[in-house]
């Protein structure tokens, strides 16, 4: 196990490089038995979600596109509760089948609030997919179909995910030492 210092905190290892890539893989297989001949647009939503979907996408084996959409809803470890949208999607999305990649989804206010949006653009169909899924937290059901791994409600930090823009770097994931 490993430590990493990130402005006032301490991160322990949490999940391995290695064990994520395998779930990755997994999650890749099943998105290309699941939409093969359905050419989907995955929309990746920055900032977290950017080193999952370049891992994603390179285990895709389907003809497919790929667009990014920026959201907002945390500052430092806490969640604001509202979600801020920056930036949005300029493909036209009707008669698409759309898959939305997510770094975690914990309250699922963000989800909740992208399918709203997006739905309203006509698409074929809305799916979910995303790295890490914290159930124990979710506010209110949402039909996520691809989950790479499921954690408990901690902290968390490193591949693709942040601590006040920090740590995004970070190979491995690494959970906040009390």
């Amino acid at each position: 196990m490993s430590i990493v210092k990130i402005k006032d905190k301490s991160f322990k290892t949490f999940i391995p490089e290695e064990e994520i890539l395998k779930r990755v893989k997994i999650v890749a297989d099943k998105l290309n038995k699941d939409m093969e001949g359905k050419n989907p647009l995955f929309l990746a939503v920055l900032n977290g979600s950017f080193v999952f979907a370049a891992d994603l996408m390179r285990y895709i084996t389907i003809p497919c596109e790929i667009s990014f959409v920026k959201l907002a809803s945390y500052q430092g470890t806490a969640s604001t509760g509202q979600v801020k949208e920056i930036f949005g999607v300029n493909e036209d999305l009707q008669g698409r089948t759309v898959v939305i990649i997510e770094d975690i989804v914990d309250t699922g206010r963000t989800m909740k609030r992208m399918l709203e949006s997006l739905g309203t653009r006509s698409p074929e169909s809305l799916h979910v997919c995303t790295l890490l899924l914290k159930p124990e937290k979710l506010e209110s059901p949402l039909n996520i179909e691809y989950v790479a791994m499921e954690i408990p409600n901690d902290f968390i930090v490193g591949y693709g995910l942040d601590y006040d823009q920090q740590g995004r770097n970070l190979r491995d994931i690494y959970t906040v030492m009390d």
